[in-house]
């Protein structure tokens, strides 16, 4: 089995596994993310309890249930296993290409032999762009799901709204029927809405275009895990030439070492692309989350245009807590996870190997 294969399957199964355990803060962080707010903002107590992710995870469960912080799980386990899957197994077919080619010109006396950081930065930018190219539609459907009752929220809003001003204007006759209409709107629960309404709902409103919503600032995001990936693998460069005295194998991080390596490359990764990853979010939910045109956005630069103006730069940053412990700590769990996984297959190829050995022989 080819170290490529081997390394996108244990990819793939390192997201699913970080993506379960890490859901319901990513599920808080799209709905913050897309929230559209005024660019002054009186400061006070409640303001700030409000965009408690804690808070804000309670308020969810009390109106949503414990099913609200998992809407969208099923695609974006499809979507972490494919996407960590084919990062994982195009990253892995460069490297190998890019190790040997070093190691070729260390012998030619051209370097020493080892891959530089901008070399890794490279990898991880080509692999990531494929992944984005392939995976971007699951990940629409993803954050339709998240936000949809958030949508649904303020649809209901603008439509009572409507209707008290019609109330203030209406003679006796005409305000019972309104007020029915009132009780019918609070009385109303969001419809349920699973992957199929989601796919017919993206394709109504855009065509097939749509689900490649948000698609330039997703690629410029591929910076992110290469960010990531070069942070990764030049410290995980540095602490396996210290070994290189040690009685451990040069070769051999621990779960431990891994782990906190993926959070520091993360934490860093993150805190450079967010603002990016904000835009993304609200191209690819539904526009009705903002209010009014000013709001609403038809691409990329009219989002940010936008942004700037009616909310200021503290608009890109919305939920930015949340998103730094919930990608840490995923990014940490699918390194090691991933780690462990080829440790395992490779364990397993070995043994086989020894064990078929003899029996080939005798043959």
């Amino acid at each position: 089995m080819s170290s490529a294969v081997v390394n996108g399957l244990a990819g793939a199964g390192g997201g699913i596994i970080a993506q379960i355990i890490t859901y319901p803060l990513q599920t808080v962080n799209t709905r913050q993310q897309t929230e559209r707010s005024a660019k002054k903002k009186k400061a006070g107590g409640a303001a700030a309890t409000n965009t408690s992710t804690l808070f804000q995870m309670l308020q969810l469960i009390q109106a949503e249930g414990w099913g609200g912080l998992y809407s969208g799980l099923k695609p974006s386990l499809i979507g972490s296993a494919a996407s960590q899957g084919i990062y994982y197994y195009f990253y892995q077919i460069l490297k190998n290409k890019v190790e040997d080619l070093a190691v070729a010109r260390g012998k030619k006396g051209l370097g020493d032999g080892t891959v530089g950081m901008f070399s890794w930065l490279g990898i991880a930018a080509v692999a990531g762009s494929i992944n984005v190219l392939l995976t971007n539609p699951i990940w629409v459907l993803v954050t339709r799901m998240q936000t949809h009752t958030q949508a649904e929220k303020k649809i209901m809003e603008s439509k009572k709204e409507l209707l008290l001003k019609d109330v203030s204007r209406a003679n006796s006759t005409e305000v019972s029927i309104l007020k029915d209409r009132l009780y019918k709107i609070d009385s109303e629960k969001p419809r349920p809405y699973g992957t199929i309404l989601a796919v017919r709902e993206v394709y109504r409103e855009s065509g097939i275009r749509g689900f490649w919503k948000g698609l330039i600032p997703t690629l410029i995001m591929v910076c992110n895990p290469s960010i990531q990936f070069m942070i990764y693998e030049t410290l995980a460069k540095r602490l396996r030439s210290k070994r290189s005295g040690k009685e451990l194998p040069k070769k051999n991080l621990t779960a431990m070492e891994v782990f906190l390596l993926g959070a520091i490359a993360k934490l860093g990764a993150t805190v450079v692309t967010y603002p990016l990853l904000v835009v993304k979010s609200r191209l690819q939910a539904k526009q009705e989350i903002g209010r009014n045109v000013m709001s609403r956005y038809t691409g990329t630069m009219d989002a940010i245009i936008k942004m700037i103006r009616y909310e200021g730069f503290h608009g890109f940053y919305k939920g930015m807590g949340t998103k730094i412990v919930q990608s840490v700590f995923a990014a940490s769990v699918l390194f090691m996870v991933k780690e462990e996984l080829v440790k395992f297959v490779v364990l397993l190829i070995a043994r086989s190997r020894t064990l078929l050995g003899p029996s080939s022989k005798k043959r």
